[in-house]
């Protein structure tokens, strides 16, 4: 497999040709005296004020039954309030959108699925991103409009890749071809058993998406964009089809099994997506393990 962000030369590839610029007005890398970009953790380990929860079957901001919860530093997804889960799946939102980032999970399934969970929900978790906002789901809508970097786990025998792609009302383009269908698997390790698992997102805006898991990049595709099915109960003047996806909410779900999130970060690339030389130098960065978030 590729390893952590050797793939990341073609997304700067992408950005390079569409930049117009000629060679003589190409911009200089970081200097020594610029402000090197910081991980900003989306989740404080503290509590969840910059959150706002969606669950379906509920109105926007009813954390119903506790799901979503903050205990021994741990945003925890939890069903002990649930007597069926009853297809109430939900989402927890990040307070603002991003365009251009990597985002840092590292999560572990734990316990036991909800009484009425479905049989593909079994450790079954994800990360959305480039999401609507919460506010303009209907009250009853399943899933919001968004790509949707599929979290899985084994069940300790068989094959269950993690860090899959899943398109709730949305299409991705693979190669030269549309990709229509709900999920695409990845390339990554079944991850068995309560361990912790390291999963990255890069994005650029509404060119290229990674899935990046233990330092394996597992999956590629381009062009997010508006289309498809795989949502219900949505406004029809949200979901606007062919519009390209360039910038989006990130939230993570609720879908019927328990899991724990020990770091939601994130590193913000918009401020680097008009100077090749710059966001290079972010990346490699990145890869070399030379910045890493302060704690």
């Amino acid at each position: 497999m590729k390893q952590l962000f050797y793939v990341l030369c073609l997304g700067a590839f992408i950005i390079s040709c569409q930049t117009k610029t000629k060679d003589k007005n190409k911009a200089e890398p970081l200097t020594k005296t610029e402000k090197a970009p910081e991980w900003i953790p989306l989740f404080n380990g503290k509590d969840l004020n910059d959150w706002t929860v969606k669950i379906s079957k509920h109105e926007v901001g009813d954390n119903y039954a506790n799901t979503f919860r903050v205990e021994d530093g741990l945003m925890k997804v939890s069903y002990d309030g649930y007597e069926n889960f009853d297809r109430q799946y939900g989402h927890i939102f990040y307070k603002k959108p991003f365009s251009a980032y990597i985002l840092r999970l590292e999560y572990r399934f734990t316990g036991e699925q909800a009484p009425g969970g479905e049989g593909w929900a079994w450790r079954n978790s994800g990360a959305m991103l480039h999401g609507q906002a919460p506010e303009s789901m209907l009250k009853d809508q399943d899933f919001p409009i968004s790509i949707e970097a599929q979290i899985l786990g084994g069940n300790g025998s068989d094959p269950r890749p993690t860090g899959n792609l899943c398109t709730p009302g949305t299409n991705v383009v693979l190669g030269d071809s549309l990709y229509t269908d709900h999920c695409l698997n990845s390339s990554s390790k079944t991850y068995h058993g309560d361990q912790w698992v390291h999963m990255d997102m890069l994005v650029l805006g509404d060119s290229v998406i990674h899935h990046i898991v233990e330092k394996d990049t597992v999956l590629t595709y381009y062009k997010p964009q508006i289309g498809g099915g795989s949502v219900s109960d949505f406004d029809a003047g949200v979901k606007k089809d062919g519009i390209l996806l360039k910038e989006g909410y990130i939230s993570l779900q609720s879908e019927s099994h328990p899991i724990e999130f020990r770091k939601v970060d994130l590193l913000d690339l918009e401020p680097y997506m008009n100077n090749k030389n710059k966001l290079e130098e972010v990346l490699k960065k990145v890869r070399d393990q030379k910045l890493e978030k302060q704690n």
